[in-house]
């Protein structure tokens, strides 16, 4: 598409936007005068919830139910969100899952289902974002700094999940400069949400800061991403993890 980033009305696409790091990028873009649309795996509820907090403080937002593992819910939710809202200026691939398990008991379906999301699902979203969305466009996604270092039984395949994510983002940069769109690949560390309920103190101790992070603190790096001062810079991975894998 010819259409330029710097076009008045800007559409931003949050795929697993209804909570957690997610709703804080999606709340955060609406504030920098995007339109937003979300995507949602099964809590409607919560995408509700934060369409209505945008709306309530002045600003344009949807929530569009998608299952990122699923290649056509994928491309069918940003058809939707650019017939509704516009031509798309900025992606965040947020959705993802973890799962935890020494390598002995590590499950198939577990492992299937991780790299269906986790890697496979992002791929997808990428791809049809791309597709749909203007050049000089910007392309965001939320990795985790186990890609660096993990250090905890259990979380090899997540690890090597938001490895491939950080390697995936490098290499379609390349494929992507030619339409002037950046991507890049914000790594997050332990961050004040529904998953870290009952071991942020524990987590805090770990961390050189003594804290863990908040999703406010994401999304304001997404922003800035999202934003034009940040066009010169794509194929990166951004770790902010108060020194966790240092």
């Amino acid at each position: 598409m010819s259409q330029d980033l710097s076009t008045s009305n800007r559409t931003a696409l949050v795929f697993g936007g209804s909570r957690g790091i997610g709703a804080a990028i999606a709340r955060r873009l609406a504030r920098e005068g995007h339109a937003v649309a979300l995507t949602y795996a099964s809590r409607a509820d919560k995408a509700a919830e934060v369409v209505a907090g945008i709306r309530a403080a002045g600003g344009q937002a949807i929530a569009i139910q998608a299952d990122s593992a699923d290649p056509h819910a994928v491309t069918a939710a940003v058809a939707d969100a650019t017939a509704r809202l516009g031509p798309l200026q900025v992606a965040v691939i947020n959705a993802g899952v973890y799962r935890g398990s020494p390598l002995d008991r590590f499950p198939l379906e577990m492992l299937d289902q991780m790299l269906a999301i986790n890697i496979r699902g992002v791929f997808l979203a990428i791809q049809a974002a791309a597709a749909q969305m203007v050049d000089g466009g910007r392309v965001i996604t939320i990795g985790s700094n186990t890609a660096v270092r993990g250090g905890v039984v259990g979380s090899s395949v997540y690890a090597m999940s938001k490895a491939a994510v950080a390697t995936l983002v490098r290499e379609l940069a390349l494929d992507l400069a030619p339409r002037r769109i950046t991507i890049n690949n914000i790594q997050p560390g332990p961050i004040d949400t529904d998953i870290t309920t009952g071991i942020v103190d524990m987590l805090a101790d770990r961390n050189p800061l003594k804290r863990i992070g908040h999703p406010d603190e994401v999304a304001a790096l997404a922003a800035y991403l999202a934003g034009d001062e940040a066009g010169y810079m794509t194929g990166a991975s951004l770790t902010l993890d108060g020194g966790f894998s240092i």
